[in-house]
């Protein structure tokens, strides 16, 4: 969590809930299984094309926050969908995901452990910190917002992005959501 505490340079407002979840994180971290591979970094439905008459990703996109990284971490991000509604960078939450042919969270996970059966399950410490990790991104983009310097000239629409999604890390781990 070092990286989150140095905000004091940033020029946001604090976020309690964010506190709270570095806290938590910081708890409840995992013994580290020495596991690595390429990790995305952004890993999610919004970065990957879809195969247009297969059930398959034909492409992943935006490879600029890769490295190498544990196997779970892309794992966790992507959950973030289910985590978050469709205000929320495009999330999940609360749509019909059987009217729209999408698989549930345990279902999706499923499918992904049963491809990669040697790895240690995914946990909340996952899930929550993917969420973690997206909220302290927004809270660079909203100081960005706030100098001028933000890379969409939109993104002042997502003021409240970091909050919103430190309070779904919170979701996660009181089991919420």
């Amino acid at each position: 969590m070092s990286p989150y505490e140095n905000r004091s340079q940033s020029q946001s407002d604090p976020i309690p809930e964010l506190d709270r979840l570095a806290a938590w994180l910081t708890a409840n971290q995992p013994a580290d299984d020495a596991r690595i591979s390429l990790a995305h970094g952004d890993y999610r439905m919004g970065n990957v094309i879809f195969h247009p008459t297969e059930p398959r990703v034909a492409a992943i996109l935006d490879w600029e926050l890769s490295t190498l990284g544990h196997p779970l971490a892309d794992l966790g991000f992507c959950c973030m969908a289910w985590h978050t509604s469709p205000e929320e960078y495009g999330g999940l939450l609360g749509l019909n995901l059987a009217a729209l042919g999408l698989p549930t969270e345990t279902e999706f996970i499923n499918r992904y452990m049963a491809g990669n059966p040697d790895i240690a399950p995914l946990t909340t410490f996952h899930k929550a910190f993917a969420l973690f990790r997206f909220s302290v991104i927004w809270v660079g983009i909203a100081d960005r917002v706030r100098v001028g310097s933000a890379a969409a000239a939109d993104a002042w629409k997502h003021g409240d992005m970091a909050k919103r999604l430190a309070i779904r890390g919170i979701d996660v781990i009181d089991g919420t959501y």
